[in-house]
């Protein structure tokens, strides 16, 4: 497969807004496989360090979603490239390229690595998601308990449990929302922290269907956001921040003077 073969094929999968270039190093790189450049929108790949085109393809098609992320962001890239927004891009990629049959699922040639994997989501995941959401539902009990006593339920779990406050608010509200446990236990507390019903309800169905948990928090959170809107927000975050250093600057600068 020649440059321009992987270009087509990553054009396939998804038209870019902004012309960019697939480049072959011609050389075999230990510490990375590929990189993108912003500044000429170039895909660089060290076509030397793979052994098939699937696997030059997974590494073509996460430097594209990095030229993806910066075509949303009008054409630049921030300090942290490997954001939730960028994670949700090139899962979104290889899930089309997959249905595509543009790329192979590497997880499902091996049948034993299938096999694993389902214990894993069956007794792991469903399971511990399935403890912490009774967990929730013994807590409501106790609080329950605790209120009969007269005694602070915050105080019983601070001193008699002993678990963080968060952690059994968490548990409690999975049992309220009666959230599904083979998304896990982790995607649960996620899940939990999104108050909007419809929202929740939205991204546990997709969590379900297979989703990223970044696709997922990606949609929640709005990302896809002007860049404009998201930069001015960012501008308004600095001035307040730097007004408070500011601030207390001053402050320590008095004190110094007082004290001497």
């Amino acid at each position: 497969m020649n440059q321009d073969q992987v270009k087509a094929k990553l054009l396939d999968i998804q038209d870019a807004p902004l012309e960019f270039s697939v480049i072959f190093s011609g050389k075999q790189s230990r510490k990375v496989n590929g990189l993108y450049k912003p500044e000429t929108r170039e895909i660089i790949l060290h076509n030397k360090n793979f052994n098939d085109d699937n696997q030059l393809l997974y590494t073509a098609i996460h430097e594209y979603a990095h030229h993806l992320h910066a075509c949303r962001r009008g054409g630049s890239l921030s300090s942290r490239a490997h954001s939730c927004e960028f994670w949700a891009i090139f899962h979104g990629l290889l899930e089309t390229a997959e249905q595509k049959k543009i790329y192979r699922d590497v997880f499902r040639d091996s049948a034993e690595l299938s096999e694993l994997t389902e214990l894993i989501k069956k007794k792991y995941l469903l399971e511990n998601g399935s403890l912490v959401k009774e967990l929730g539902m013994q807590l409501l009990r106790a609080h329950e308990l605790c209120t009969a006593a007269g005694a602070r339920f915050e105080d019983y779990v601070d001193r008699i449990l002993r678990i963080p406050r968060i952690a059994a608010d968490m548990a409690i509200k999975m049992h309220q929302y009666d959230l599904d446990p083979q998304v896990g236990a982790d995607n649960m507390r996620f899940l939990a922290g999104i108050r909007n019903d419809d929202q929740r309800l939205a991204a546990e169905q997709a969590l379900i269907k297979g989703k990223s948990p970044d696709t997922v928090r990606s949609g929640i959170r709005g990302e896809e956001e002007d860049p404009q809107l998201r930069l001015a927000k960012e501008k308004q975050r600095l001035e307040r921040t730097i007004a408070s250093l500011t601030r207390r600057l001053e402050e320590v600068n008095r004190e110094l003077e007082q004290g001497s």
